[in-house]
């Protein structure tokens, strides 16, 4: 039985960094990413949702949206399967904290950073022969200077993390044992001893959870495995995402094992009408 709860699910993420309550966890976490003159002294949540501004756009509804007390944007996604358009998405994300920035009447267009922070449960195709886990990309010019700095996107391929509780070496290296182990963990690690992560553990026991969250939960980690199970069962039949015949393949596989569209969808990138066309 697990102790403590998977932060990689939509509830354990959300109720671990998303809950006032909470927000010095997310703030520690994001410091440990963050450029000296973008450390967070104090963040407020904001809305989670949406809208772009013509009838073509679709809503964007973000795992975590918070602005920094100096008007900094951060969206902090959890990733649970590789998906088409990934980083298309990530991008197109992005442009949504840019746009509510504009101000009616005369208005000079300067711009807060804006930092997209993704915690993936995979490894980019083209990243599989690399080591490096943490990934800080800006935009740069032809001989790489930055160009724009307040444009940030981070990601953090967590299954290259393989660390023991006695090699942690960081802080940062810390958060990525307590992302990739906390459900696997029956106890507190000695290693683990500073006071944000004594509130992350206290905040992750299942058993204190009373029955609507521990049915919450519950749910999250149904829909966390059924992706899963998606990947392994595509990978167990030698197939590549990416071509629109394979994305059916997959699409078909999960509707014959009873996944919800929503996950079909997640995991091959096709949309509900063109999974419903499949049923």
């Amino acid at each position: 039985m697990e102790r403590y709860i998977n932060p990689l699910t939509d509830y354990g993420f959300k109720k671990l960094f998303g809950t006032e309550p909470n927000k010095d966890l997310l703030t520690d976490f994001l410091n440990q990413l963050l450029p000296p003159h973008h450390r967070i002294q104090k963040l407020n949540y904001a809305k989670n949702e949406h809208l772009g501004v013509g009838l073509i756009d679709r809503k964007a509804i973000f795992d975590i949206y918070c602005e920094g007390e100096n008007g900094d944007k951060f969206i902090v996604e959890v990733q649970k399967a590789k998906q088409n358009y990934f980083k298309d998405r990530t991008v197109y994300y992005s442009t949504f904290p840019i746009q509510e920035q504009a101000k009616q009447g005369d208005w000079s267009f300067r711009l807060t950073a804006v930092y997209t922070v993704g915690i993936l449960d995979f490894v980019f195709d083209d990243h599989q022969n690399e080591e490096t886990i943490l990934h800080t990309i800006k935009l740069k010019d032809q001989d790489c200077r930055t160009f724009y700095e307040k444009l940030t996107y981070i990601y953090i391929e967590l299954p290259k993390f393989k660390k023991t509780e006695e090699q942690l070496e960081s802080q940062f290296e810390k958060w990525l044992y307590v992302l990739r182990y906390l459900s696997q963990l029956q106890d507190r690690p000695k290693a683990l001893q500073e006071r944000v992560f004594q509130k992350l553990f206290k905040a992750a026991e299942i058993a204190k959870f009373n029955k609507q969250e521990r049915a919450s939960y519950e749910e999250s980690v149904k829909y966390y495995r059924d992706i899963k199970n998606v990947v392994d069962t595509s990978h167990q039949e030698g197939k590549e995402e990416g071509k629109e015949e394979e994305r059916i393949e997959v699409a078909k596989r999960g509707l014959a094992k009873g996944y919800s569209t929503e996950v079909i969808s997640d995991m091959t990138g096709l949309s509900t009408e063109e999974i419903e066309k499949l049923k």
